[in-house]
């Protein structure tokens, strides 16, 4: 069960920076269409709604998963191909690195109504307001959380629990982001999504921030300042989560992050992290660079992990 699983997840992020997301049938795409249409269903402005929402649709993914996996255990190739296939489908690391390319490509030739477009791709930020340096920073904020998000911890989860882990924790994640926002729609209805991605991330988003000071002079960073920005600055962030890895990226590109962010329903002020001057394309190109470090770091720790964690079951 170890190698399948280690050679499996290997695969599936060998896969994701080859190809790119699944072009058609997407299945992070398909969970959303039903978690909308059951939404319609279950909807309900209160906490208890939510909750039992959140838990029909992610326990049911993460016991398909679980179900998948039980079939394909018995064969170290079929689970490697199957915990492939499913890895591949929930990452997101390449799509990150283009949308945020993109972005530098923008920023650097003056492009500033198609970046404030090509920010739709990246956050739910109101992007229409922004000059060049506050799409910069908006694009490296959410590098660097979906560097966690979007990678490292479905690779963590995968390492620990295989299929259901990677089918469950995206599940989650997914439904975080439809209705985890502090929108009047969803502010009591969503509460239990957002707790339970939270959760789900503690650990992920400490390990993604850990790897980002780890592998920040490779791209012409500082380690140092990595270390010291996030311990200083990551208990200001509003989200126990982002903060860690945001404050990560702004010392290591030692730039500063943070301030008004606007997303249309709602707008924030939060604490500036890190210090020296304002993000800009280039930065982005950095932060893209990393992520992209961190993503293979991480791949290649998460099969170890299953690894180890295969050996200890038998």
């Amino acid at each position: 069960m170890s190698s399948g699983r280690a050679v499996g997840l290997l695969l599936g992020v060998a896969a994701d920076a080859v190809l790119g997301d699944p072009r058609r049938g997407h299945p992070v795409a398909a969970f959303g269409g039903l978690a909308q249409r059951v939404e319609k269903a279950t909807y309900r402005d209160s906490r208890s709604a939510g909750a039992l929402h959140t838990a029909g649709l992610v326990g049911t993914a993460a016991f398909l998963g679980l179900a998948v996996q039980r079939v394909v255990r018995r064969s170290p190739v079929a689970e490697a191909t199957v915990t492939a296939l499913t890895t591949w489908s929930v990452l997101g690391g390449t799509s990150l690195a283009v949308e945020g390319t993109g972005m530098a490509r923008h920023l650097d030739a003056g492009e500033l109504d198609a970046a404030r477009l090509r920010l739709r791709g990246l956050c739910g930020r109101r992007a229409d307001g922004l000059d060049g340096q506050g799409l910069a920073r908006a694009t490296v904020e959410s590098v660097a959380e979906n560097t966690s998000d979007a990678v490292i911890a479905p690779l963590f989860w995968g390492a620990l629990a295989g299929v259901p882990g990677l089918v469950g924790y995206r599940a989650a994640n997914t439904l975080d982001a439809m209705i985890g926002n502090r929108s009047s729609r969803y502010r009591s209805f969503g509460w239990a999504a957002a707790r339970l991605d939270d959760l789900l991330n503690l650990v992920p988003a400490r390990a993604t921030a850990a790897l980002t000071t780890a592998c920040a002079p490779v791209v012409g960073g500082s380690a140092r300042e990595s270390g010291r920005i996030r311990r200083r600055d990551a208990s200001a962030h509003p989200s126990p989560n982002a903060g860690q890895v945001e404050a990560a990226f702004a010392g290591a590109l030692r730039i500063r992050l943070g301030g008004r962010t606007d997303y249309g329903h709602a707008t924030e002020s939060r604490p500036v992290l890190g210090e020296g001057r304002t993000a800009d394309g280039g930065d982005v190109t950095r932060s893209v660079e990393l992520s992209r470090l961190v993503g293979t770091v991480g791949g290649v720790l998460a099969a170890v992990t299953a690894s180890v964690v295969g050996r200890r079951r038998r």
